[in-house]
């Protein structure tokens, strides 16, 4: 099956959080807070402006974003747990240094 979002919205797939702190501690998953970082799977094609445009999303698949702990809609795909949110979800794109 394959799934294209619509207009603004985006699918994320979590990125797993560690399982070890930096000391070697290692956190029970029912400890563990769900994972606030994710990968865009798909973008929709962006958003119509009052002017009749399209205004193309800030964001593409394959980017590594953070996106606020209660945001968007999980869903499942293919037996895989994803994320379907809008843009104004998304906190920011992380970059390598």
């Amino acid at each position: 099956m394959t799934f294209r979002p619509l207009h603004d919205r985006v699918v994320v797939r979590r990125i797993d959080a560690e399982q070890k702190t930096k000391g070697g501690i290692i956190i029970p998953d029912t400890a563990q807070e769900k994972p606030v970082e994710g990968e865009i799977i798909a973008a929709g094609p962006g958003t119509l402006t009052e002017q009749g445009t399209l205004r193309a999303l800030d964001v593409k698949a394959g980017d590594r974003v953070l996106f606020g702990k209660w945001s968007g809609t999980e869903v499942k795909i293919d037996g895989e747990d994803l994320m379907i949110m809008k843009e104004s979800d998304l906190l920011g794109v992380i970059t390598k240094a």
